[in-house]
């Protein structure tokens, strides 16, 4: 099936270049392309690099599927056109570069910046990309080039340039204010009494610097005529204090007395206890002493003016000297005063600037003006709070803000008005939902894990429970002259254990306990055997049908996995059509991709839209809800395609289902199958065989096969015991043990014996396929097995001993 059967544009560079009719193109035909260009032309439809290739005189344009974004508009007749004539807009700019590599002069550029009109519009946009000559017999026959666009890469390093410097430009600002009025900030903790201020603030009190000290020290080395210094508001942080004080101090440094003022206000947390006086703290000295003056002079009128003065003076020193923006605004909701910071922050969510006296929520867009409004109202009515708001031009930028509001008193009591504190929290809130994520991920891939785990351990022990069944039923067949009815009989049980063990290494190939055996595999006859179990995997409301050709030819995989993927695929075009729908699978072979073969299946469900499309086959993405799926089957899928080197590729629109390729690379290699078992093997053993397992209906069927084999059979049950009778000096002609047992693994217990008798034939028999720990010249068999499969293996062991490098002896010497 093709892209076009769901009616979308073509998905990939090599539809796009068998589609053109190259007989008519200055090419020629395809058959009589040069070898040189159809090899640069595999290279270059391989490669993950966006990259193109101009050929031939007739600069005929070629690309890759990584290119095809770039092309925009372009795509639907980009192959095969002429380079200058395609890129008319951008070739002004590199044709130096492209005329250079056709002299033969390769180079390379970054963050190249190219005018272009991709999309009908001029657009900046930058570019890393290098050009090289293509020879053929000698010849330059054409260009490579290996191109990424780096425009925003560019665009956002430019915007955070500018950042920095408008940062610098108002920390300098900030700096040189502090210094110019004598303005010291604090914050103290109240838990710890730990004082953090700035420069200006130890200069104040004449102390050395110390960014971190602890709060009582100041209390130590300043004397205040009230004894109302920091320190000691912090620690009556509890109590109705005044934080808006003045007193005297006694520096230190210099012996001087000194006037200082304190504005400062408690955070707290959620349920109102405080957390930390954080304000600022200003040498008065010369205004206290106007003030004092003025007092003497008028001790009514000048002392109510000035009482306006150092409010208005002091609020806008608080404003000025914040980083975070903020801004006062009166009982008519009008604005009085703000910050840098708050007007710069307005500019950049809404495009232009407030000023004084505006109505401050009128100047937000329509929607947000009420959410504004209620808050301010709320601010004036005496409330202090802090909320989390979207507020600004959604065009522009609507970041999520932290907002604290407080009334603003005069020295009354009376509220004149309220000021807010605003702080951008949507990059804490994006690193807090990433976290999140993470979290959520390394959850899915615990339980996945601890999934896999359980999975192992159940089909271990499924193999152990399934061992003396079919043992025992291979025996009976073989040994027994049984009714027709009986053999029958025999025969379907024989077979259902057969079925039963396959399965097993299904669960064991989930669990990972399997590694990936790449092979030649027979895709028609795989899906074919796998018929049955799609039908009853899909259920009654869903018509699965086939289409695969007898004569494809062989795929390189793993047969298990693949069988693993299709039912993973399978299972998502179910859960895509719960009301119920059709799945098709299909295989077939395409000239045009000779050395891959193409498995399409198909569903008629919902579809993705394209945001999903994108992430399907990201691991822990999924739309089936919570618990509902672990969003690893598509990831599963995708991940064994790329190990065997091939592709997955997801086609798919809302209501129009969904439809995946999976490409194959194909084998040359003739399609393993297995030798048929032995119908009536001979006696091969003589002397006696240990028989070593934990299961004891294991241990007594491997036990019956071995004396049908010819050997006497001794039975022990864990690796210590068969270790305690060898050393006894028992006569033992061969071990088969099992691998995972209490105490002592089999492992462990041949590596003993090929330390201590080394001529002694080992046999470790294993509920898993792979067997850590242990070297792969030791002869292994995986259960369950039957009377012939232990014969070959125990021949086999026999005969490595047998070899002229391990003469057989006896151990019971």
């Amino acid at each position: 099936m093709t892209t076009e059967s769901f009616g979308l544009a073509p998905t990939n560079a090599r539809t796009l270049l068998a589609a053109i009719d190259w007989a008519a193109h200055p090419l020629g035909p395809r058959r009589a392309w040069p070898a040189a260009l159809t090899d640069q032309l595999d290279n270059l439809l391989a490669s993950p690099e966006s990259s193109y290739l101009v050929w031939g005189e007739s600069r005929t344009f070629f690309f890759n599927d990584a290119y095809m974004p770039i092309l925009g508009p372009r795509l639907d007749h980009a192959m095969g056109a002429r380079f200058e004539e395609l890129w008319a807009d951008a070739y002004p700019s590199v044709e130096p570069l492209f005329l250079q590599a056709l002299g033969g002069q390769a180079s390379r550029v970054a963050d190249m910046f190219v005018p272009m009109a991709r999309f009908g519009l001029p657009e900046d946009s930058w570019w890393t990309f290098s050009y090289a000559p293509v020879f053929q017999s000698g010849a330059i026959a054409g260009v490579l080039c290996i191109t990424n666009e780096t425009t925003a890469t560019v665009q956002q390093a430019t915007a955070e340039q500018v950042a920095r410097d408008a940062l610098a430009k108002t920390e300098s600002s900030l700096s040189r204010a502090q210094q110019a009025g004598q303005i010291g900030v604090f914050s103290i903790e109240i838990d710890t009494g730990l004082l953090t201020a700035s420069p200006e603030f130890f200069k104040l009190f004449g102390l050395p610097f110390a960014p971190s000290i602890a709060a009582t020290v100041i209390e130590d080395m300043v004397v205040a005529d009230d004894v109302d210094i920091i320190s000691h508001a912090a620690s009556r942080a509890s109590q109705d204090i005044d934080l808006h004080v003045e007193y005297r101090i006694r520096r230190p440094s210099d012996g001087e007395l000194r006037c200082i003022e304190r504005r400062a206000e408690f955070e707290t947390d959620e349920a109102g206890r405080p957390l930390r006086m954080v304000g600022v703290v200003q040498d008065v000295t010369e205004r206290r002493n106007d003030r004092d003056a003025l007092f003497r002079l008028n001790s009514t009128l000048e002392a109510t003016v000035v009482d306006r003065t150092e409010a208005l003076l002091l609020h806008e020193n608080i404003i000025q000297s914040d980083v975070t923006a903020i801004c006062a605004f009166d009982t008519d909701f009008r604005l009085i005063a703000f910050n840098k910071a708050h007007n710069d922050e307005f500019f950049r969510v809404n495009g232009f600037y407030t000023k004084l006296g505006d109505v401050f929520w009128q100047l937000f867009v329509p929607e947000q003006q009420d959410a504004m409004r209620q808050q301010m109202a709320r601010a004036l009515s005496g409330e202090s709070f802090t909320v989390e708001e979207e507020f600004g031009n959604p065009e522009i930028d609507a970041p999520r803000w932290e907002i604290h509001y407080s009334p603003l008193r005069n020295a009354s009591g009376a509220i004149i008005g309220a000021f807010h504190h605003a702080r951008d929290i949507s990059a804490r809130l994006r690193a807090q939902s990433e976290l999140e994520v993470a979290r959520e991920a390394l959850l899915q891939s615990q339980k996945m894990e601890a999934m896999g785990q359980l999975t192992g351990g159940v089909a271990h022990d499924f193999n152990n429970l399934l061992t003396p069944i079919i043992g025992s039923l291979d025996l009976l067949q073989r040994r027994h002259d049984f009714t027709e009815r009986e053999g029958r009989l025999v025969a379907g049980a024989l077979q259902s254990a057969e079925r039963a063990k396959t399965l097993v290494q299904r669960l064991l190939a989930f669990a990972r306990r399997q590694p990936l055996q790449s092979g030649a595999v027979d895709v028609a006859a795989l899906i074919d055997g796998m018929s049955e179990l799609l039908i009853s995997t899909s259920g009654p409301q869903i018509a699965v049908t086939t289409d695969v050709p007898p004569d494809l030819p062989n795929a390189l995989a793993d047969a298990h996995q693949l069988e693993m993927a299709i039912l993973n695929l399978c299972v998502n075009a179910r859960d895509a059509m719960p009301h119920g729908g059709a799945f098709h699978i299909a295989a077939r072979y395409d000239p045009a991709e000779p050395d891959l073969l193409l498995l399409s299946v198909r569903d008629s469900g919902y579809g993705m839209d394209e945001e999903t499309r994108q992430r399907a086959i990201e691991p822990f993405f999924s739309t089936k809800g919570i618990g509902k799926g672990t969003g690893l089957g598509l990831s599963m899928v995708h991940g064994l395609a790329l190990q065997l080197g091939g592709s997955l590729e997801i086609i798919s629109e809302p209501g129009r289902g969904t439809q995946i390729d999976l490409r194959l690379p194909i084998s040359d290699m003739i399609v393993a199958t297995l030798a048929a078992p032995h119908i009536a093997p001979s006696p091969i053993g003589k002397g006696r065989a240990l028989v070593v397992d934990d299961e004891v209906l294991v241990r007594m069927m491997t036990s019956e096969i071995l004396e049908s084999l010819g050997y006497e059979t001794v039975e022990v049950g864990d690796a210590r015991e068969a270790e305690r009778l060898l050393h006894a000096g028992e006569r033992i002609d061969l071990v088969v043990t099992d691998h995972l047992m209490p105490g002592m693994t089999g492992a462990e217990l041949a590596a003993i014996i090929a330390e201590r008798w080394p001529r002694l034939p080992v046999l470790i028999v294993s509920g898993y396929s792979d067997i850590e720990g242990i070297s792969p010249e030791i002869p292994r068999l995986q259960k369950p097995f039957r009377e012939a499969e232990l014969a070959d293996a125990v021949d086999i062991a026999t005969r490595l001993k047998l070899s002229d490098e391990h003469p057989m002896a006896s151990t019971g010497s």
